[in-house]
């Protein structure tokens, strides 16, 4: 069973980056495609990115397209996500999220999850 953990979170001014790193503690990585998502305060959850277990595919939300860049290390059982010129609406607790699917266009049949980790940005 597939037990992510993400970290790489925290405060940044408008304009920065952080690079957000999801393990899968397990390490029952395998086949498995990767995605981010992102829950604001009083919002509903909301798909950021995706990648395909080769990392071949990747498929992102209108709006990180540009500014957000997912990818994976297999070896090290963990995927990153990238975000830069972070503006103020980026701001939410973001979440790495597991799935057997290749189906990249398809982000409500995610099976696992972690916890989340804060990103705040100001502006």
């Amino acid at each position: 069973q597939v037990l992510l953990v993400e970290s790489g979170g925290g405060s940044v001014q408008a304009g920065g980056s952080l690079r957000l790193s999801c393990v899968d503690s397990k390490r029952a990585f395998s086949g498995h495609t990767m995605g981010w998502f992102r829950q604001a305060p009083g919002k509903e959850r909301n798909f950021v990115a995706a990648i395909t277990w080769s990392g071949a595919d990747t498929y992102y939300g209108d709006s990180v397209k540009g500014r957000f860049t997912i990818s994976r290390d297999n070896a090290e059982n963990t995927v990153y996500l990238q975000a830069n010129n972070l503006k103020a609406e980026d701001t939410a607790v973001y979440y790495c999220a597991a799935k057997l699917s290749p189906v990249l266009r398809l982000t409500t049949d995610y099976r696992y999850w972690g916890q989340g980790t804060q990103v705040t940005v100001s502006s």
